[in-house]
């Protein structure tokens, strides 16, 4: 993958400059160490900026590209994974190319289907495309949102940019935090997109195409997840659709391992990234090197299951034990890549992994992310089912109870317990069919975090965030199967703005690698949500068809494992010895006043119960981690505002 950038005139009077698309370049060099490129149309309507990864094409593959008569540009940070069979298909079509490159492909193919390009790219991509002749830009974004892509009107300028530190070397002045984003990542855990941590700042929605005519911006949507809205479903057999699925999953890996580097796979011993692991190994004959990380806290780590997969499919293995102090030191620099507020420490042991990545010698790796909210494997995806099974019956003494069987360590017995779930697993039970109704519990947790908003931000929020969820839904989600709608909701508020993007693409980016996820090809997507829910959950047993379709390439106790969900320690990482200085400095009182988001006596309160090691709540963790973080954003963005366009050293950075 690469970065880009890029500026175009809103106006006619309005000319590009070489100088200013330079500018914004410095930024995005981890994205694309290996070379960069900068084209300005002849009439100066728009500047495109590129820093490039090589990875196919190491020669030919250099950008901005153009088509033969330098008619169209582009600069394109991703890869598109099925560029030679639609090189094929082009060349016949009379298309010429003078590259070999995936890049080449995209270029011709506008050429050949005008804005329906698109939909012959199996791929992930940011791409800004500039066709002269017709005088228009499009700025489009991958199907799930794999790979980041930002834009914002500056005057009479469109900016654009992969990240948006490389927008800001053309701001007039710093950006500014969004009260509705934070309420938003104080419940999502991430803003909703388009929406980004800054004001007037915004992303390019995944499964968007933004198209710039006449100085005007119009929006379309090319994609975007679909169900049933009847009984629609896939027939055959258990065993046909699970055959009918492994094909499908083998193809998208195979095709996801065509490089001119080495390509490796992450491996953290669950059900997804064995299964990768060992789709990669039965359908590929080169040797494959893994990648593992494990934790202190041996409630966290999974190296025996690793150690299972990597010597029942004879891999190569490199691994990496994250302890506390490695999540304090380099919590800082987790911010400043991933440029937003987080919930979590869990993004910066990922960063360490893609470091190990890249010290071997990798540009390229694949991770199982996706199949849990494609094929169905969230543990919030079972709760939903046994709560809406209670809210047939809301009364009920022993429905609520099955809760125990999701969750062996809550306590069912006794009056306590009861109140308890009531009070919490109880919400909306009188609603079931309300459009939030499977995350209502985990918004619920997350809002709580909201006390420690100040009253000055609190004064700036017109409404919550959840009250507006049902306006951005598409009109058939009220008719999908409830189970459909919990994955839609998944995929939408969590994992294309948090798990993809801060866990993801930027703790890949920020060592200069490439992660790359076969479960989200989009052949699978649509696969999958054309199955019976009761294929991808059979009573509580999470990802059923998923488990058949792997069942004769994985051992028994990777299969029948109960799903152990990815966590990095977050509280005791601050605060298992002594905290960071600029833990102290971010959340003193002076600074959490000057800066204005948080009630500064509140956070005091939170330090002292952390630094004593009182019994910490989940909500505890995520209200100190999402303070934190949304100190660390100002700092880095607004207050070294100077700094941060050139990313020079600070006093947090490891």
């Amino acid at each position: 993958m690469c970065g880009i950038s890029g500026i175009a005139a809103l106006s006619m009077q309005t000319k590009i400059n070489e100088t200013d698309v330079y500018s914004m370049l410095p930024s995005l060099h981890h994205r694309g160490p290996d070379g960069r490129g900068v084209y300005i149309d002849p009439n100066q309507r728009v500047g495109l900026g590129h820093t490039r990864l090589s990875i196919i094409d190491l020669t030919g593959g250099v950008q901005p590209m153009h088509n033969e008569d330098r008619t169209v540009w582009i600069t394109f940070n991703g890869e598109i994974f099925n560029y030679i069979e639609l090189r094929q298909t082009l060349i016949k079509k009379g298309h010429y190319f003078y590259t070999h490159s995936d890049t080449e492909v995209i270029v011709h193919a506008y050429e050949q289907y005008g804005d329906a390009f698109v939909q012959h790219l199996n791929g992930q991509f940011a791409i800004a495309l500039w066709d002269s002749r017709r005088q228009r830009l499009l700025l489009v974004r991958d199907r799930v949102g794999i790979l980041p892509f930002f834009y914002t009107r500056q005057g009479d300028r469109l900016l654009f940019a992969s990240e948006i530190k490389a927008l800001l070397p053309q701001l007039s002045e710093a950006p500014r935090i969004s009260a509705a984003a934070l309420d938003q990542i104080f419940t999502f855990w991430a803003p909703r997109s388009p929406n980004t941590l800054f004001e007037d700042i915004f992303e390019v929605s995944p499964g968007h195409m933004l198209v710039l005519e006449n100085g005007s911006l119009h929006e379309s949507v090319y994609w975007d997840w679909r169900f049933p809205e009847q009984s629609d479903y896939h027939e055959g057999s258990d065993a046909d659709l699970a055959e009918q699925l492994y094909e499908l999953l083998a193809d998208a890996t195979s095709i996801r391992l065509r490089a001119d580097v080495p390509v490796g796979a992450y491996l953290s011993g669950g059900l997804d990234s064995s299964a990768l692991v060992a789709l990669i190994r039965r359908h590929s004959d080169a040797p494959l090197k893994t990648f593992s990380i494990g934790f202190e806290d041996q409630s966290l780590d999974e190296s025996a299951f690793q150690k299972q997969m990597i010597e029942h499919l004879g891999v190569e293995n490199s691994r990496i034990s994250c302890q506390n102090n490695d999540i304090a030191d380099n919590f800082p620099d987790t911010i400043f890549h991933a440029e937003t507020a987080i919930l979590r420490t869990a993004p910066t042991p990922m960063r360490q992994l893609s470091g190990l990545v890249r010290a071997s010698g990798y540009k390229v790796v694949l991770t199982g992310e996706g199949a849990d909210e494609t094929l169905g494997g969230y543990d919030l995806f079972k709760e939903a089912k046994i709560r809406q099974f209670w809210a047939r019956h809301p009364q009920s003494e022993w429905r609520p109870l099955l809760l125990k069987a999701l969750y062996p360590y809550l306590e069912t017995s006794g009056s306590q317990a009861k109140t308890y779930l009531n009070n919490y697993y109880s919400i909306g039970l009188e609603t079931p069919n309300q459009p939030g109704f499977s995350h209502l519990t985990r918004w619920f947790t997350t809002s709580q975090c909201k006390i420690f908003f100040s009253p000055e931000l609190n004064a700036k929020l017109r409404e919550n965030a959840a009250d507006r969820l049902s306006e951005q839904l598409p009109a058939a989600f009220g008719n999908w199967h409830s189970f459909n709608r919990a994955q839609y909701l998944e995929a939408k508020t969590l994992m294309g703005s948090y798990l993809l993007c801060s866990q993801g693409d930027r703790m890949l980016m920020a060592n200069s690698v490439e992660g790359r996820f076969p479960f989200l090809d989009h052949r699978v997507i649509e696969f999958a949500n054309r199955l019976n829910p009761r294929l991808k959950m059979r009573v509580l047993n999470e990802k059923y068809l998923f488990k058949q379709a792997m069942k004769s390439h994985l051992p028994r106790q990777i299969l029948q494992r109960h799903k152990q969900p990815y966590r990095a320690p977050d509280i005791p990482a601050f605060f298992s010895s002594h905290p960071p200085a600029y833990v102290n400095d971010l959340l003193s009182e002076e600074k959490l006043k000057r800066y204005g988001y948080f009630d500064a006596q509140k956070v005091g309160f939170l330090l002292k119960k952390a630094s004593r090691g009182n019994s910490i709540a989940y909500k505890d963790n995520m209200a100190l981690v999402g303070v934190l973080s949304t100190q660390l954003c100002h700092y880095f963005f607004i207050e070294q505002f100077s700094q941060s366009v050139r990313k020079t050293d600070n006093s947090y950075s490891s």
